[in-house]
């Protein structure tokens, strides 16, 4: 896309789980060329810098340069990067500047070039700075860099997914399976500043996988824990969401604040589907009852989100058999141990 006097317009974003975790970076022209690529431990900053240098060392000048990092734009409106130059890289308390390895060849191609940096506020409807964060969370969870010519074809690629083979009947949308660990390995029956941080972290999935599919639907069974907080990242984003119960009641053993909330959360539903229609009598029935809800979830799903710390020997047998139904490349693992305090 271009700008005046024939500049092209470029939006870039970075992404990691951790911080330091695993990250991804991406930039976007409108309707034009796009590119992502991700590191395995890094930081959100590195990210937003190695979305900007790829960008500027791969397209054409002049360039408009679109962020919302105040990092990256402050750096070039304010021109720290001068006094970085004459300190011999130090900063203004003579410390080594961070992230120098990205931060030197970035300055050398904005000297030599024609580049303008503009600040916009993340996740405020920008659709450009939406695309690009969506490519940046992606490829941070998947590790699997992307690129092409045309950055709406991402966009109508993802709005028409192939249905996994054998999927029963169901609801409609990109449907998106939410399960993991419960309380207490998520820091606790109530909410904790581990639940609310990976709370955060589901939301960007959330917003990021909205972006690519305008029909994106999430579906949980509402357990306690992962299942309950990826509604409620759905809830923040304005995604739509289907609770699959396994039978009605199933939330009356919980104490009154947890049923409270998950009523609540039930009553924002889209449409709520309840598999058996009485409460099952025996533990034996009980089991059987929720084993019959994951099966039909993972038969449901299109992609999903396993919280798994990698040891929990149940789960590891949860995210084999997702993997089964909707495939390696459709199943995104997040550790919760990155969010303990």
């Amino acid at each position: 896309m271009r700008g005046a006097a024939g500049r092209t317009i470029v939006y870039t974003d970075g992404a990691c789980s951790g911080n330091p975790g695993p990250g991804g970076w991406a930039w976007a022209v409108p309707d034009g060329p796009f590119a992502s690529g991700g590191a395995p431990l890094t930081t959100n900053q590195r990210m937003e810098l190695s979305a900007v240098l790829d960008a500027i060392t791969t397209l054409d000048h002049p360039l408009d340069v679109i962020s919302d990092s105040t990092y990256v734009v402050n750096c070039f409106r304010d021109r720290w990067w001068e006094g970085w130059i004459a300190r011999d890289w130090k900063n203004s308390q003579r410390k080594p500047v961070a992230n120098r390895d990205l931060w030197e060849p970035l300055v050398e191609a904005v000297r030599n070039g024609d580049v303008v940096f503009r600040w916009v506020k993340g996740h405020s409807g920008d659709k450009w700075n939406d695309f690009a964060d969506a490519l940046a969370v992606e490829v941070g969870l998947s590790q699997e860099a992307r690129s092409g010519d045309r950055a709406e074809s991402v966009d109508a690629a993802q709005k028409a997914p192939t249905p996994a083979p054998g999927r029963a009947d169901g609801p409609g949308g990109h449907r998106l399976l939410f399960t993991g660990h419960r309380p207490p390995e998520l820091g606790g029956y109530d909410a904790t500043e581990t639940h609310d941080r990976l709370l955060d972290h589901l939301t960007d999935i959330v917003r990021a996988k909205g972006v690519m599919h305008d029909d994106l639907t999430v579906i949980s069974g509402m357990g306690l824990g992962t299942e309950t907080l990826g509604v409620e990242a759905a809830v923040r984003v304005g995604v739509d969401y289907i609770p699959v119960l396994a039978f009605p009641g199933m939330e009356e053993p919980w104490p009154r604040k947890t049923r409270d909330r998950f009523r609540r959360l039930i009553g924002g539903a889209t449409e709520v589907i309840t598999l058996d229609r009485s409460k099952p009598e025996t533990k034996q029935k009980l089991v059987a009852s929720y084993a019959r809800r994951d099966a039909w979830l993972r038969q449901q799903a299109d992609e999903a989100v396993v919280v798994w710390d990698g040891k929990d020997g149940y789960l590891a047998k949860t995210v084999r058999s997702i993997t089964d139904e909707v495939g390696e490349e459709n199943v995104w693992v997040v550790d919760p141990v990155q969010f303990v305090l």
